[in-house]
């Protein structure tokens, strides 16, 4: 695969790569001169590479406000009128092969899908990650069992990263994605993630504001830009669950959906996420200097070779029938191997 092709496949994720839950949300001020038009032709005719059909699906699931109300698709603009629009990033134009790759599927409908993913499992293509994924694995699926969804894989409404863990919901159809993108930019989806991070805390909740963009020194990793000036706006709420000394587990609830936004907070606050090697959390930061104890790090980083995130709860509004559904997984293995191991820690035992 040529470095011009991965460079230009780098460039179509760049409006999505602040955002985990993969939305995007636009205001239009209509001009004065604007004659009369349909609404789903206006939109389509004045933002790029959006379907007429997308736009729809937009307005069915109440995406499209003008004056801050909710308008079908025929609605006619008039000059001077105020349209947000909230519509969900469609596929890439990929090629997915169907691959054999174990999935948890905790639930399932005609409409969507919910699964608790496992560590080292990379949601979607991109680069250097070409197959193996999240998608490849839900092409397979929906193929052996005889399904035919709209584009043979799925539709993305959030992501969570490769090595966290937990649950995730895909859309099998835009009407579908397009009303949980409306949940997502409501706040209105339950989130709840359990982490591990260094330190201890003096109080025993609190919440982390500061935008988050791609930092100037590494396109990989996302930075915190306090002042304002660059990035989107992401309030992460975080609350005490345990507490052993030189780490804690924390719950995290999120207001806002950015790329590493758990991480990253966690780190600008001076509490990277344990064994977190992109945000220095994989060194030992609080704690003695006894040999016994870097012993005891080091063999918590084996049983645990990832940073400790696991994404415990979502709830959220079924798209069809309108049910409250809720999910909870279980901390996976190598989490509750570590946390097991701070117990007896802290107890003394070794």
């Amino acid at each position: 695969m040529s470095e011009e092709f991965l460079d230009n496949l780098l460039e179509s994720e760049s409006a999505e790569e602040e955002n985990g839950e993969l939305y995007e949300h636009i205001r239009i001020v209509v001009d004065k001169g604007q004659a009369p038009e349909r609404i789903d032709t206006f939109l389509t005719n004045h933002i790029q590479n959006i379907s007429r059909n997308r736009v729809q699906n937009a307005a069915k699931a109440g995406n499209i406000l003008v004056n801050e109300k909710a308008v079908k698709q025929n609605y006619k603009v008039k000059p001077c009128d105020v349209i947000s629009i909230v519509f969900s990033y469609p596929p890439r134009e990929i090629n997915i092969t169907p691959e054999e790759i174990p999935l948890n599927i905790v639930y399932e409908d005609a409409d969507i899908i919910v699964i608790n993913k496992q560590a080292g499992l990379v949601v979607h293509p991109g680069h250097g990650n070409f197959d193996g994924t999240l998608l490849h694995g839900l092409a397979w699926h929906f193929q052996q069992t005889g399904q035919e969804v709209e584009n043979k894989f799925g539709y993305l409404v959030h992501r969570i990263d490769k090595d966290t863990t937990g649950l995730m919901i895909v859309a099998k159809n835009e009407t579908a994605q397009a009303m949980l993108a409306h949940q997502f930019f409501e706040h209105t989806i339950h989130r709840r993630y359990y982490a591990l991070v260094w330190g201890d805390f003096n109080e025993d909740e609190g919440t982390i504001t500061g935008n988050i963009g791609r930092s100037a020194n590494d396109r990989r990793k996302m930075t915190v830009y306090p002042e304002g000036d660059h990035g989107k706006e992401a309030v992460t709420h975080w609350r005490v669950l345990e507490r052993f000394g030189y780490v804690t587990l924390n719950e995290y609830r999120l207001e806002t959906g950015r790329t590493h936004q758990i991480r990253v907070h966690s780190q600008y606050i001076g509490h990277p996420l344990f064994n977190d090697a992109m945000y220095g959390g994989d060194k030992i930061l609080k704690g003695t200097t006894f040999s016994k104890y870097r012993q005891f790090i080091d063999n918590c980083f084996r049983l645990l070779p990832r940073h400790a995130l696991h994404a415990k709860e979502l709830g959220f509004i079924h798209p069809t029938t309108k049910e409250e559904l809720f999910f909870t997984s279980e901390l996976p293995d190598d989490m509750t191997a570590v946390l097991d191991k701070w117990r007896r820690y802290v107890k003394g035992e070794r």
